[in-house]
């Protein structure tokens, strides 16, 4: 892309700053994007969008338009920077975005298409280069907008433009398709559990019932340092289950099998993971070791199924202590079944693995692509 002209991110575009709950009438209820509808991979989430009174008068300066840009300009984490860029991209309705984020606006787009920029500043962000623009005041970290505005966008022509957005869309769509795939074989699973055993909270079945702490032996794992753990998988690093499912990769194992565990600690607690092979399990993981009668994987579905969330006590921040789950019921059907069932988990695996491996290709052909394009 060095071949390209190069233009400011602040000539090419107007920055418009974001609003909240207004002060003085008259008042408009319109949807207001906040950080909470920035995925990960910057893209728009319209699952928990509020709607908030703000004044009219403002409103009418920061109505959302298609191909505007949305910048996270406060906020972000230890692990996650701020400065993800989300594209706007619906036509109908009242929306604007909140005084944590600011949009991006393109003053021409014959000159350069808000599908590209998003693009750019979305590999931009992945190269951590928004971390180095950050600075940090009351627990919050703010993004120096004035330096944000001076990076430099290769601008190709449209055409050129044109083809880069297709073959980036056309690799991102095959990762969300194969994503899609992924969780219809989930729900598959869960349909195949139902299906054969009945809901094991209302029994209907009529299975016989055990405690959960006679069906199974639960044990907390210990505790580790953060500075134990690795983000990225490398030989002789295993999984560290944590309360919340891998927190990342670390250089000693606690369990070889196959072990449901429970995350006992923090606004999650009750979710339940299926851990194969060999790994770590933290203080918040409470392994689950079936007993006689019980199939490691009928014992995973059916705690999914049991809502353990549901015992968590606490609020600020909410735990599940192993004496709480001890006298929970299970279901035990037959175990001729439990193994019939785990016979079809294990053929639904199969094809999960299969689908993950083809996903990993692609997401790392997707990147390599963005690589390609917007690397200096």
């Amino acid at each position: 892309m060095s071949d390209y002209p190069k233009i400011e991110l602040g000539q090419l575009t107007t920055t418009i700053n974001g609003l909240w709950t207004g002060k003085k009438p008259p008042f408009k209820t319109v949807a207001v994007i906040r950080n909470t509808n920035f995925s990960k991979d910057c893209r728009l989430k319209m699952d928990d969008v509020a709607m908030i009174d703000v004044e009219e008068r403002q409103f009418a300066t920061r109505k959302l338009q298609v191909g505007d840009i949305i910048i996270e300009k406060s906020g972000g984490s230890d692990k996650q920077p701020v400065g993800r860029p989300v594209l706007f991209n619906i036509p109908e309705g009242d929306y604007s975005f909140s005084n944590f984020t600011s949009t991006l606006r393109v003053n021409d787009k014959s000159k350069v298409l808000p599908a590209y920029l998003h693009k750019f500043l979305y590999k931009f962000y992945l190269s951590g280069k928004t971390a180095e623009m950050q600075s940090k005041t009351t627990g919050l970290r703010n993004l120096d907008f004035n330096s944000y505005r001076k990076i430099l966008i290769p601008v190709p022509d449209i055409d050129g433009q044109k083809r880069i957005v297709d073959e980036l869309d056309l690799l991102s769509g095959i990762i969300d398709t194969k994503n899609a795939q992924l969780r219809d074989l989930d729900a598959l699973a869960q349909s195949i559990f139902y299906e054969m055993f009945g809901d094991p909270n209302t029994n209907e079945r009529g299975w016989k019932y055990k405690a959960l702490g006679d069906a199974c032996t639960l044990k907390a794992g210990k505790g580790i340092k953060a500075s134990e753990l690795s983000e990225e998988k490398a030989a002789g690093l295993y999984p560290c289950f944590g309360g919340n499912g891998i927190r990342g990769y670390i250089a000693k194992k606690s369990h070889k099998g196959t072990y449901p565990i429970i995350g006992r600690q923090g606004a999650l607690c009750g979710n339940v993971q299926l851990a194969t092979g060999e790994f770590y399990a933290t203080e918040h993981a409470v392994v689950c070791t079936p007993g006689e009668g019980l199939h490691a994987v009928f014992v995973y579905y059916a705690l999914l199924a049991m809502n353990l969330n549901q015992y968590a006590t606490g609020v600020a921040q909410p735990g599940l202590a192993v004496k709480t789950l001890l006298p929970i019921p299970i279901v035990t059907p037959p175990m001729e079944l439990q193994e019939r069932f785990a016979e079809k988990i294990c053929n639904i695996e199969s094809q999960t693995d299969l689908l993950n491996v083809s996903l990993e290709q692609i997401d790392t052909l997707f990147h390599s692509r963005m690589d390609y394009y917007f690397n200096d």
